[in-house]
């Protein structure tokens, strides 16, 4: 694997080697690709601003992003997004990281599917979210050139990424769809949870145990 990727160099520290043998292990194929690429992009966008930024601790968080959908990681009750999070936590706790850089990683995952919110926060946590926005959803696509995203691409194949993600995401909460309420991945279950009725938040005030 290259090193240095549309401009953009690869963290090669021991805690990011370790964060990205990690996923390998318990991630598969589409979610190293994806992450690998949030990263990219997101870097990219950061450097082509001018933001000031820690490239460690924006590769790190773009590697755990999505960990909460691997089994390994996923628990029966909290969104994915926090699962993903408290596991970033718990790795970087384990290696003596200090506890502001950890919020900043545990913010930059908890808040990478929040709309309205991330982009407003501290450096990492916005570009996290222009990564995931940008290889996802293909937002504000034109603010990175037809040359740096085939760059990227080249390096983190997306093979039918599309197709594949809504299935890989609804397979990480399916069994907890709950915790989608509220935000952007309850579609993902309106479109392929068979049964699944998205929750009101309406409903959730006119039939609340209020009497008035």
């Amino acid at each position: 694997m290259s090193k240095l990727i549309a401009n953009v160099t690869i963290p090669d520290s021991k805690l990011a080697l370790e964060a990205a043998e990690l996923l390998q292990e318990h991630g598969n194929e589409l979610l190293w690709n994806h992450s690998n690429r949030v990263f990219l992009f997101a870097a990219i966008q950061g450097n082509q601003n001018g933001v000031k930024f820690d490239p460690e601790l924006l590769y790190i968080s773009s590697l755990f992003h999505d960990i909460g959908l691997t089994s390994k990681y996923s628990s029966p009750d909290k969104r994915f997004e926090v699962d993903g999070a408290n596991a970033a936590r718990d790795f970087l706790r384990s290696r003596g990281v200090p506890e502001e850089s950890i919020r900043l990683v545990w913010d930059s995952i908890a808040l990478h599917t929040t709309l309205g919110i991330a982009e407003h926060k501290e450096s990492e946590v916005a570009l996290m979210y222009f990564g995931v926005g940008y290889d996802v959803m293909g937002q504000n696509f034109e603010l990175i050139s037809q040359t740096m995203r085939q760059q990227v691409v080249d390096a983190f194949p997306r093979n039918q990424f599309k197709q594949k993600i809504l299935p890989a995401f609804l397979e990480g909460f399916k069994h907890k769809p709950e915790t989608t309420f509220g935000n952007i991945k309850s579609d993902v279950c309106e479109l392929l949870l068979p049964g699944y009725t998205r929750p009101s938040f309406c409903d959730c005030v006119l039939h609340s145990k209020w009497s008035e």
